[in-house]
């Protein structure tokens, strides 16, 4: 997936806003097969449990058996056609989850690969906050960051200052 480019600014400001919610000493669940975040989390003195690899719009038992305090998300719901189902079978009483927001000059990420590198959903802030809310959790904290690219035009210039992530800390009402 990073084979020409690693996002370490998005890396970074996740990183950051992880610590400033979640202790080292709380558990964690990242939804997602393990990956260079996982990683980074367990460099920092996080213990991290991914997920399989399985379908999590239908398979949910990775997320029902799981012990952790804390479910982290980072990338993963806009993949999903229905992320409200695996939202309401997290255990855990605390989530970070950030999701790339949707952008009026850029269509929603398909690649032509890799089937499970698409975007099903590219979500407002509005629709992510209400999704979690019905979902049952509460958010305590947001925040949301631009993703530049180097190149030139119209779609990059506005890359620039429009914010791409958004990221909350949420608990289980």
């Amino acid at each position: 997936m990073y084979e020409k480019t690693f996002p370490n600014k998005r890396f970074q400001n996740t990183l950051s806003f992880l610590q400033k919610h979640i202790s080292t000493d709380e558990s964690i669940l990242d939804l997602g097969v393990s990956n260079p975040f996982s990683e980074i989390m367990t460099r920092e003195g996080y213990s991290v449990q991914n997920t399989l690899g399985e379908d999590l719009d239908i398979e949910f038992s990775s997320v029902q058996n799981s012990t952790a305090q804390v479910v982290t998300a980072f990338e993963i719901f806009e993949h999903l056609i229905a992320p409200f189902n695996v939202l309401r079978e997290i255990k855990a009483n605390k989530l970070v989850a950030s999701i790339p927001r949707r952008l009026w000059f850029s269509p929603a990420y398909q690649s032509k690969t890799d089937p499970w590198d698409r975007h099903y959903h590219e979500f407002e802030d509005w629709q992510f906050d209400w999704l979690l809310e019905k979902a049952g959790w509460t958010i305590k904290d947001s925040a949301k960051w631009t993703n530049p690219v180097k190149k030139i035009g119209i779609r990059p210039l506005l890359r620039s200052f429009t914010p791409r992530y958004y990221i909350v800390y949420a608990e289980r009402k």
